[in-house]
């Protein structure tokens, strides 16, 4: 690369793009598994069980992401478990994902009306068909709105993946600054990407929210 900024370098940037939208996705559905499963964890009747689901979003929501992203890709293969880029972010992103989506989804099955409860109960049903019939059908409703809005974060977070070599957007304009030398430029198209990546995610969730008419559920992010 070389020279002004081209069709080809457009093409590069359009290209990482489409990866932080796969790498979006892949920390989605694999945080979304990690999440339902901390969710249920954190309001499990075993005591046990819910002081270690605390504990992974405790420890995980103290730590940025960027440090987990360095143990995954640089501290595993001492250990003699070497991963690529795409597996260290995808697997980084996962873990993080995970507790923030547990915590999110854990608050919206806790919201849903305490008489659902009990009325659940009243008809004698197991706890898991309590869950999976009268609970959980409330919660998805509930949680979908933050959980869209969560990911505008997921989204921007991708970034990071650029420090352990994975060519994301942010990485690629990297590299095409380091060929150009046209910072401004670049970072402007970088920004302007990922606002059009982000804004209509951002819209959306808050069209969810306003049509059930119920108040933002989200979880700082660092």
């Amino acid at each position: 690369m070389g020279g002004s900024l081209n069709v080809n370098h457009l093409a590069f940037l359009a290209n990482g793009a489409l990866w932080t939208i796969g790498l979006s996705l892949i920390a989605l559905v694999g945080g979304g598994l990690a999440g339902f499963v901390v969710a249920l964890a954190r309001i499990s009747p075993l005591r046990a069980v819910r002081i270690l689901a605390a504990g992974y979003v405790q420890l995980i929501q103290g730590t940025p992401l960027l440090v987990i992203m360095f143990l995954t890709y640089f501290g595993l293969p001492p250990l003699g478990i070497t991963v690529s880029p795409l597996t260290a972010a995808s697997v980084s992103l996962t873990v993080y994902v995970g507790a923030y989506l547990g915590e999110i989804w854990r608050g919206c099955i806790e919201s849903v009306p305490k008489q659902q409860w009990e009325a659940a109960e009243g008809l004698a049903l197991s706890r898991t068909q309590r869950m999976m019939r009268v609970i959980l059908p409330q919660a998805v409703r509930i949680a979908t709105p933050p959980t869209v809005g969560f990911m505008v974060q997921i989204i921007k977070n991708t970034s990071l993946a650029s420090v352990v070599g994975f060519v994301e957007l942010a990485r690629a304009g990297q590299i095409i600054n380091n060929a150009l030398f046209e910072p401004f430029l670049i970072y402007l198209i970088i920004a302007v990407v990922y606002f059009a990546l982000c804004y209509p995610v951002s819209r959306l969730s808050r069209r969810l929210e306003a049509s059930q008419g119920r108040p933002r559920l989200s979880v700082e992010t660092a």
